[in-house]
């Protein structure tokens, strides 16, 4: 019979977070969902931030009864989180104060900054990594500028992640998919890039030492173990960087293939063997992210479903409640191609009254608004579908490499019109599934670094035979083709 091990998985995402057990063998990993809880930002002096306490609070209450209904040894734990975010520690080893939410408004002019302090095409050649005015260097550049109290009080820069692990087992360290999108890495030789912290006077020392996915990074500390009711669990850094999982959890094969991690954000990307920072990945604004067994993520951030989320939110403040198998039916039933928005447009970023920024969208670049709510959703998933097709071309163009198969992980895979409509508008056959990609790939790099999986394909092929797939062919090509030139005019 062959050998069962089970590993706990923690992951973290921006708007929920749960904690799994992954029970895997040789063919098959089977998933457990153990505690989910709600994530969010909270208003702090007017700064969005996280409550990192009551973060740490729900992982503890989620490992604890992860260990008991394991029944038997854990062979670890793994942490994954979203990107960019970090906290400060102190010479103490605390928590200075509570990390920066990546919406916050402070970044809103910080790119503009960093361009007068050193060339937009510099900090490119020396990082690989796209410009979003999120990532942490902006938000490290704002600290700076704002002679930030906390900033000079830090010892240590940690990502979310990694900042969960320092809590469970004491060790600093910075998992280097996680680094990777911060864009303080220079992607060509996976270390921090001194060009860029000495060229923006940014503090290169609080940077922590880089280490590599499928590290055992140490042992779930005594005193929290005591309080969990658990034993010594390997700690064991994972591709901490949430999309960097969830490309291990994509169920590829041979050829040439792209993935798409759907969800809050949408990342559509190719998994190579080495950085391509070049003027055409530079003039797509593409990113560079570190993957895992020495591979890297080139891919693209796309704003995502996020706009039908802040669409719902908004909608239920007004004591309107809808699923969102609701909305995606009213948005099957409503005209097709009644408007367009460029879903990357910076308004859309922060939270608050999605459909009336819509509207003012629609209305500045001369469409027609609408307040009907499946309309509103179809835009957009019309939109997002339209700007897929604009990604994958980019990809082709700056790779050299004709994409055959596109597949789709993550939560979005539920939204299946999304889904037929990004297979019509790329005319490319689109596999989906699993839906939990990203806890899969935190489950089987644990099993890597046990020694349990020997390689990424092994580790792909289980995904393929312990997960059901669909597969979406295009349909009503020619309408889509048409609408997609429109959006090059």
């Amino acid at each position: 019979m062959a050998e069962i091990k089970k590993y706990i998985a923690v992951d973290l995402g921006a708007e929920s977070g749960r904690v799994m057990i992954g029970s895997v063998s040789a063919e098959k990993l089977i998933l457990q969902e153990i505690h989910r809880f709600g994530n969010g930002p909270i208003d702090e002096d007017g700064a969005l931030k996280w409550d990192f306490e009551k973060l740490m609070s729900e992982i503890k209450v989620g490992i604890a009864k992860a260990a008991k209904a394991a029944g038997a040894q854990v062979w670890g734990i793994g942490v994954d989180s979203w990107g960019v975010d970090f906290g400060l520690l102190d010479g103490s080893g605390e928590l200075v104060e509570n990390p920066y939410h990546y919406r916050d408004s402070r970044t809103n002019e910080m790119r503009k900054k960093a361009y007068e302090l050193m060339p937009k095409r510099d900090i490119y050649e020396n990082s690989g990594i796209q410009f979003m005015q999120l990532n942490s260097l902006y938000q490290l550049l704002a600290m700076r500028l704002a002679n930030s109290i906390a900033l000079a009080k830090a010892k240590n820069l940690v990502f979310i992640g990694d900042l969960v692990s320092y809590y469970l087992c004491g060790k600093i360290f910075a998992e280097y998919t996680l680094a990777s999108t911060s864009q303080f890495m220079d992607m060509r030789t996976g270390q921090w890039s001194k060009a860029i912290m000495e060229g923006l006077s940014l503090p290169m020392n609080i940077l922590p030492k880089v280490v590599q996915p499928g590290t055992v990074v140490g042992q779930l500390g005594a005193k929290i173990g005591v309080g969990l009711r658990c034993g010594p669990i390997p700690v064991i850094a994972v591709g901490a960087h949430d999309t960097a999982s969830a490309v291990v959890g994509v169920p590829a094969g041979d050829g040439n293939w792209a993935y798409l991690s759907s969800g809050t954000w949408s990342l559509m990307g190719v998994e190579i063997p080495r950085a391509i920072i070049s003027d055409k990945t530079f003039r797509y604004e593409f990113t560079n992210e570190g993957g895992v067994k020495n591979t890297v993520r080139l891919l693209k951030n796309i704003m995502g479903l996020w706009l039908m989320q802040e669409c719902r939110r908004k909608w239920q403040k007004q004591g309107e409640e809808f699923t969102y198998d609701e909305l995606t039916a009213l948005a099957q039933e409503a005209e097709p191609f009644a408007g367009r928005l460029t879903v990357d447009d910076s308004a859309f970023l922060a939270p608050g009254d999605m459909p009336k920024r819509i509207n003012e969208h629609l209305a500045k670049t001369g469409q027609q608004t609408t307040d009907d709510k499946g309309q509103i959703i179809r835009i957009i998933l019309e939109s997002l579908a339209l700007r897929y097709r604009a990604v994958m071309e980019y990809i082709e163009d700056a790779t050299g490499n004709r994409i055959d198969v596109l597949h789709i992980v993550g939560g979005g895979i539920q939204n299946e019109l999304l889904c037929q409509f990004t297979a019509n508008a790329l005319g490319k056959k689109v596999v989906t599934g699993p839906i939990e990609a990203t806890a899969s790939g935190n489950i089987l790099m644990q099993a890597i670094a046990t020694g349990q999986i020997k390689s990424l394909a092994d580790a792909r092929k289980i995904v393929r035979k312990s997960f059901a797939l669909k597969e979406y062919q295009p349909q009503d090509t020619a309408v889509w083709e048409e609408q997609y030139q429109k959006t090059k005019q």
